[in-house]
């Protein structure tokens, strides 16, 4: 079963936004790198207060997701270009098995 992993991550949005999208090579290319490294499934959010995101992706392992985030060279040039001064922390949720799932 996969894992659900949050990464909060202390930027302005719309700064970060505007960092993703001045460069669609090189976020197509850390999004091609992180599916084949196992993602399943990536989305951004951000907060309605400002001041931060959640990157919200689905990997098989907490240890594919490390393997990726730890090696991938595009990521902390992203995060840099955006604002992002502290290392965020991936939170790792596994889904429980309960009747009123839906």
């Amino acid at each position: 079963m996969s894992i659900m992993m949050g990464l909060r991550v202390a930027v302005d949005p719309n700064r970060f936004e505007e960092a993703v999208n001045s460069d669609r090579d090189r976020i197509m290319e850390i999004s091609q790198a992180a599916k084949d490294a196992g993602a399943t499934h990536h989305a951004f959010y951000a907060n309605d207060d400002g001041g931060e995101i959640l990157v919200v992706d689905e990997w098989p392992t907490k240890e594919a997701f490390f393997e990726f985030f730890e090696n991938n060279t595009r990521v902390p040039e992203l995060m840099s270009d955006a604002g992002v001064s502290d290392r965020p922390t991936p939170v790792f949720w596994r889904e429980l098995d309960t009747p009123d799932k839906f």
